[in-house]
């Protein structure tokens, strides 16, 4: 949604990108792209996965907010055992009668604790915020796209480069 903030310029960056995928396409296996966009937190396998098929198919990558860079409400999981977590969601609840903990071959691994993107994969950039300002991610794409490394102090918004 924050990309979307950057409100008719997103007609003008349509102009300098191809649009390859995105949650809405929920494209498994990205082509190679100069830059990709990586939000929220990883909290199964095969987010695992995809993290690591975007990290090897973009030139940079680059988090997107505040549960991405730091896992953020995703990761107040991690207070608990995921066993705590599935009975409180499938079987706790006031108006679970019967509940049943969902398990098939169909559905993802959950992973033990919710990691932030940086601990799974090298990441070049991070836009903080929740929601990221619209403006640094429109500060930091156009910077890229002209070839430039963006600076954090050429701008009043905050974004940093991970290393």
């Amino acid at each position: 949604m924050s990309l979307l903030d950057i409100d008719e310029r997103i007609l003008e960056l349509a102009k300098l990108v191809e649009f390859t995928s995105s949650p809405i396409t929920d494209i498994k296996r990205p082509p190679e792209v100069d830059i990709a966009l990586i939000e929220g937190a990883v909290a199964n396998e095969e987010n695992v996965e995809v993290l690591k098929l975007y990290r090897k198919q973009a030139k940079f990558l680059i988090a997107l907010g505040d549960c991405a860079i730091f896992g953020n409400l995703p990761a107040m999981r991690n207070m608990f055992t995921l066993q705590e977590c599935l009975e409180e969601a499938f079987l706790d609840t006031v108006s679970t009668v019967n509940g049943v903990i969902p398990t098939g071959p169909d559905l993802p691994r959950l992973l033990p604790k919710v990691l932030p993107v940086p601990q799974v994969v090298k990441v070049d950039y991070c836009i903080p915020g929740c929601p990221p300002d619209a403006e640094a991610i429109w500060f930091v794409l156009t910077e890229l796209l002209a070839g430039r490394v963006p600076d954090p102090l050429d701008i009043p918004y905050q974004y940093f480069k991970y290393d």
